[in-house]
């Protein structure tokens, strides 16, 4: 894969490549575009990928990205030939002012109702709650996961939230719990006191040793 080709891949996943970054590693992935984009000679060029490879190296597995650096980037042609397009590069640049966007998944997930740390009390921080990062609003906890009308977790979610694996990969439980679920019939939040809190411990278990 040449330079180019991996700028128009990194484009075509802007939303979900910045959604993965926190805004530390957005500004180092500023740099590294900029110094790509301003490199005239090979090295320097090299070295501006090298510098995109580490911001980019903490992506998850099943990123195309990720897949792409593994497979590596090459320059090669003429050496009288500009070495990139720098005008991709440059509207990378010009998107990264202001908040990252959202992927479609994060976007729907962070549109369910929540509650905000300082309205769950000593729940806050608890490693069996979901807890989403909102890029304005901060640190969300998904509103089904508490008993109506209060700020106490109920067991049943703390549960499932464990076999889930929430504190590693919170995303990825919101989505089982707000997406459709054949098993159940229905999206699992809204189960809940419908369904035996057993069947929905069961369907989670489904699919974790499924996996």
């Amino acid at each position: 894969m040449t330079p180019d080709e991996f700028v128009a891949l990194l484009r075509d996943h802007w939303p979900r490549t910045l959604a993965a970054l926190d805004p530390a590693a957005r500004e180092q992935l500023a740099s590294a575009l900029r110094k790509l984009a301003d490199s005239t000679e090979p090295q320097a060029a090299q070295a501006a990928m090298r510098g995109l490879r580490r911001v980019l190296r903490d992506l998850p597995d099943e990123h195309p990205v990720t897949r792409a650096l593994r497979d590596g980037v090459r320059f090669a042609g003429s050496v009288d030939a500009p070495l990139l397009d720098r005008q991709p590069l440059l509207a990378l640049l010009g998107s990264l002012q202001g908040p990252p966007p959202l992927d479609p998944v994060r976007a729907r997930l962070l549109a369910a109702p929540s509650l905000p740390a300082a309205g769950i009390g000593a729940a806050a921080g608890d490693p069996r709650l979901i807890r989403l990062r909102h890029p304005e609003l901060g640190d969300r906890y998904p509103r089904f996961q508490f008993e109506e009308g209060t700020d106490r977790p109920l067991p049943v979610v703390g549960v499932i939230n464990r076999l889930l694996m929430a504190d590693r990969d919170p995303w990825g439980a919101a989505d089982w719990w707000l997406g459709g679920n054949s098993w159940l019939g229905g999206v699992p939040a809204d189960l809940l006191g419908s369904v035996p809190d057993e069947e929905l411990a069961l369907a989670a278990r489904e699919l974790v040793e499924g996996d």
